[in-house]
């Protein structure tokens, strides 16, 4: 079994309610957020990967886009940006595209927070 990662990051606005720090929080403020995607699976037997590098850029980059340089408040489906809710966006977004995905990881370099998701509960 493999796992195959590919990272990018994405700056981004929004205004959070919390209960601590709500004065900056509430107001509108950015990130340099980080995400690292991983797929698992066997090679293809023919071609020898996971997963062709270029079919992975080309769904990062899809659903990169609709977070760069975007206001995260006004994201249809994503909920308050919270490092939980991007994790849970980028799966949803990202699974109908990358068979075997398997983890997705999204972080702020700056303040040290970091969340990973391993995709739904199955029963």
């Amino acid at each position: 079994m493999f796992e195959l990662s590919k990272q990018f990051y994405f700056e981004a606005a929004h205004t959070l309610e919390r209960v601590i720090e709500t004065e900056s929080s509430r107001r509108i403020h950015g990130h340099t957020y980080h995400a690292e995607i991983t797929v698992r699976g066997r090679p293809d037997p023919v071609s020898g990967m996971i997963l062709d590098l270029g079919l992975f850029t080309r769904a990062l980059e899809a659903v990169r886009a609709r977070l760069d340089h975007h206001f995260l408040d006004d994201v249809p489906d994503l909920g308050p940006a919270t490092l939980e809710n991007l994790c849970v966006y980028l799966w949803r977004n990202l699974a109908p595209d990358l068979a075997g995905l398997n983890r997705v990881t999204v972080w702020r370099q700056a303040s040290g927070d970091k969340c990973t998701y391993f995709g739904p509960e199955v029963n």
